[in-house]
């Protein structure tokens, strides 16, 4: 059976842990041929490495990590890799090939678009507008990423428009962009997160926001598609591996 090793980011609050196991738990239903497990970077246990040398000493010749994560930026750049190269010198014998990262994948924006109108919002209100909360990233190339997302999140509504906001120090916050949003005539107000799982960041921005009569909405989770996102990157980097082996 091949392996898959989903990478969280880790978090101190435990609902992000209790929704990465119950994202994992949707992987597994999907795809019953893999042995899948998950490690996080971070405050949370297990640890990557703890997870690649129980991997190892299983007999598992090689594995495909898969990075839960919405951007292309220092963890999925240099932190990850660097452990995996850790590992693949403590473990010849083990072949580890990194995914890319979930991403802006549209099927992601389908599940935010789905999270808004749960939060009870009609597709063809004129008047509703959007602040997509993502974490924000020193990596600047990330963030004009997830700023395109925005206008992808409107596409087959008639939402008066989206603008995407930071948790952390990046421009605009969450304040900000609601500004933004009425200033252009939106007058419901529906916070989006850009995550994967609630967390401190999350409850960060709606506690922004909590005098300014917005919705919020819930964050990605277990939807099937993150699930199904996450079993196309585990098949594109397989492939990617079996094309190495046969070069």
């Amino acid at each position: 059976m091949s392996t898959l090793i989903a990478v969280a980011h880790g978090s101190r609050d435990p609902r992000s842990a209790r929704t990465v196991g119950a994202v994992v738990d949707r992987i597994r239903l999907r795809r019953p041929d893999l042995d899948v497990r998950v490690a996080y970077l971070d405050l949370t246990e297990p640890n990557v490495e703890t997870v690649l040398d129980q991997v190892a000493a299983d007999g598992v010749h090689s594995a495909i990590v898969v990075p839960l994560l919405l951007g292309s930026a220092f963890h999925a750049r240099v932190d990850l890799p660097g452990l995996l190269e850790a590992a693949r010198i403590r473990h010849p014998h083990l072949t580890l090939m990194q995914s890319d990262v979930l991403g802006d994948d549209r099927r992601l924006v389908d599940v935010v678009r789905t999270r808004i109108i749960e939060t009870g919002v009609d597709i063809d209100d004129s008047t509703v507008g959007i602040a997509l909360a993502a974490v924000g990233s020193s990596h600047m190339p990330a963030n004009q990423r997830t700023r395109a997302l925005a206008e992808r999140v409107l596409a087959g509504t008639r939402w008066a428009a989206a603008v995407t906001c930071f948790a952390t120090a990046q421009n605009p916050g969450p304040t900000e962009s609601v500004a933004r949003l009425t200033s252009v005539g939106a007058r419901t107000i529906v916070v989006a997160p850009w995550f994967l799982a609630p967390g401190l960041l999350t409850d960060r921005v709606f506690a922004e926001v909590a005098d300014l009569m917005c919705s919020n909405a819930e964050a990605l989770g277990d939807h099937p598609l993150v699930a199904d996102v996450v079993s196309s990157r585990y098949d594109a980097a397989a492939g990617r591996l079996i094309s190495r082996r046969s070069a």
